[in-house]
């Protein structure tokens, strides 16, 4: 696919799925804006793909922060075309009788105001320009409960209808929503999630996750006339028709 002239941000970009993500559309020629909270490793990955690239050290659940970084964004390269609500985090992993309050809150700050500040900071700068993709980075963990997910379940699960609630109230102005449920995937979540010992999840082996760069090019996939027929829901890596048309092995 060819990006050149177009204008991709990416939330969560300076490692996993954020940053694989970055180097695919960055091959496809897109201008890119790249925020996550460590601003090193934002300029390293920067330095790494070259090409037009912004970086901005900020935290998702901080809409001011958010909301500059996307307006500098527009106002360098001229133009929003795709948001990509990627940034989020698994801890704490906690049973619900003994989690902080103050950790599970943080959690919520992040996965779930942080992709509403996505959103609407992306808005007001697609709209006039008569549309634009806005996906968010969903889970399985946002249709059924595990243990000691009780935050993640319900972050993801908020982030999803989110997507619903954008796609019901924007589409007609061109914006296209959706989701991505990328499964299991050899990121540093992973790590963490095996480190806990807690739900079957943390019972499987590294290698029974996919690779970050699936998920990324198949974001890519999304910004597609072809993965038209999504909008408004949510594509499930998990599913071969999906890989297949996305042109994974």
């Amino acid at each position: 696919m060819d990006f050149n002239g177009k204008t991709v941000a990416i939330t969560g970009a300076s490692r996993g799925i954020g940053a694989d993500a970055a180097r695919v559309f960055a091959a496809a020629g897109a201008n890119l804006a790249l925020l996550a909270r460590s601003g090193e490793a934002l300029r390293d990955l920067a330095a790494e793909i070259g090409g037009n690239v912004l970086t901005f050290a900020c935290d998702v659940a901080d809409f001011a922060a958010v909301e500059a970084a996307l307006s500098e964004t527009h106002q360098t390269f001229g133009s929003l075309d795709v948001l990509i609500n990627n940034a989020g985090v698994i801890e704490p992993i906690s049973r619900l009788e003994q989690a902080q309050p103050e950790d599970w809150g943080k959690l919520i700050d992040i996965n779930v105001k942080g992709v509403f500040n996505g959103m609407r900071g992306a808005l007001p700068l697609m709209k006039p320009a008569g549309g634009g993709t806005i996906i968010t980075v969903s889970s399985g963990a946002a249709h059924r409960p595990l243990e000691g997910w009780s935050a993640y379940c319900t972050s993801k699960a908020g982030a999803a209808m989110l997507t619903s609630a954008l796609d019901l109230e924007e589409r007609g102005n061109g914006i296209r929503a959706m989701g991505l449920s990328p499964g299991t995937v050899a990121t540093q979540m992973q790590r963490e999630i095996k480190a806990s010992g807690i739900n079957p999840v943390s019972e499987l082996e590294w290698e029974d996750h996919i690779p970050a760069e699936w998920p990324a090019r198949t974001l890519m996939w999304m910004c597609s006339a072809d993965a038209d027929d999504f909008i408004g829901a949510e594509v499930s890596l998990r599913e071969d028709s999906i890989r297949k048309r996305v042109g994974l092995a």
